[in-house]
């Protein structure tokens, strides 16, 4: 694949960046390199571009119907970061977020896995670090995988080819649903839509696609994210003992590797204490941790779906159990042949 206008635009900012440019002069000389700077940056002029205050950059987006040559961006992309620098400079404060529905698939699987194990199809499920909470609506989507399917079949979001390996569906209802993010976006306003749109990259035309199906649902039936850390939050909503025969589920995904080791040991044990007193499971998309201190491995790997699923003076998993791998974006999910949402383990 030729490279798409982000990698032309980054190559262009790192020159500008040595020449001393604009670009260092927006972003200043100690930019911290784990706040990627440059897809915040990126993110700010996509903003501009999707309100229409730049339309001599539209030709270059094709998530806007654009089809220039990348390759020519960055001689119409320079002036206006000279023409907007407040503006960017604010829009650097903004951390990455795409809230990536895709990844609803995976909370999916593991429902089924631990719906079928805890024998209720009854769930209470609350999502840490859920930005705008598009994937606590996971029973509002459509999916379908080879030989399966779930969900509505009008919604106006269908995930497709979500799996690779045998998944067995188990029904299940939400009855209680809600989430936390530092930094939450609303989804019913349109400041709240126009960010979570401008982090997804311009040439992945099947991602816009969906988080506007997504945003769709989202506007008919908006659920309720807490602008709080995730094991203050967790210690207060776990505190509440839900009805009998409802599952309390514990989700999150790809948020863990940006948790300090005091807010990862928080998190663990708040759920650890809920454990041992009511029907409790949890379902993450997460990179790999070590087993010594609970912290993500170093170097790339590919995300673990992972369940753990406990009932005081029941059946309870020792140790959380990988059902598979999971693409960057959530689909698909290759599952383990071991696991394989197995209602036999």
């Amino acid at each position: 694949m030729p490279p798409g206008l982000y990698q032309h635009l980054m190559q262009a900012m790192a020159d500008d960046w040595e020449a001393g440019g604009v670009v260092r002069r927006l972003l200043g000389e100690d930019a911290p390199t784990a706040a990627v700077v440059q897809l915040r940056l990126l993110a700010g002029v996509q903003r501009l571009v999707l309100r229409r205050v730049t339309p001599e950059l539209t030709m270059y987006y094709p998530n806007l119907g654009g089809t220039a040559s990348p390759e020519h961006a960055w001689a119409d992309v320079e002036p206006v970061l000279r023409a907007h620098f407040a503006e960017l400079q604010e829009a650097l404060q903004l951390a990455p977020q795409t809230n990536e529905v895709g990844r609803s698939a995976a909370l999916l699987i593991g429902l089924f896995d631990v719906v079928r194990r805890a024998g209720t199809a009854r769930i209470r499920l609350l999502e840490v670090g859920a930005s705008a909470g598009l994937n606590l609506l996971v029973d509002r989507y459509r999916f379908s995988g080879e030989g399966w399917s779930y969900g509505p079949i009008d919604s106006p979001l269908h995930l497709s080819d979500v799996s690779i390996g045998a998944v067995q569906p188990a029904g299940f209802s939400i009855v209680d649903r809600r989430g936390c993010d530092l930094s939450p976006v609303d989804a019913g306003t349109v400041e709240g839509r126009l960010r979570l749109t401008s982090f997804v990259w311009p040439h992945d035309l099947h991602r816009h696609e969906r988080l506007r199906a997504a945003l769709q649902v989202a506007q008919a039936h908006p659920v309720q994210v807490d602008a709080a850390a995730g094991s203050d939050w967790l210690q207060q909503q776990l505190a509440d003992t839900p009805d009998p025969g409802v599952l309390t589920v514990v989700w999150y995904s790809v948020t863990r590797q940006y948790w300090p080791l005091q807010e990862i040991r928080a998190v663990d044990a708040a759920i650890a204490q809920a454990r041992r007193r009511l029907p409790l499971a949890t379902v993450c998309m997460e990179s790999p941790v070590s087993a010594a201190d609970s912290t993500p491995v170093r170097g790339f790997r590919p995300a673990e779906l992972t369940v753990q699923l406990s009932r005081p003076a029941g059946e309870a998993d020792p140790h959380p159990v990988v059902l598979g791998t999971v693409a960057d974006h959530g689909v698909p999910v290759r599952l383990a042949a071991a696991a394989a949402t197995s209602a036999d383990r």
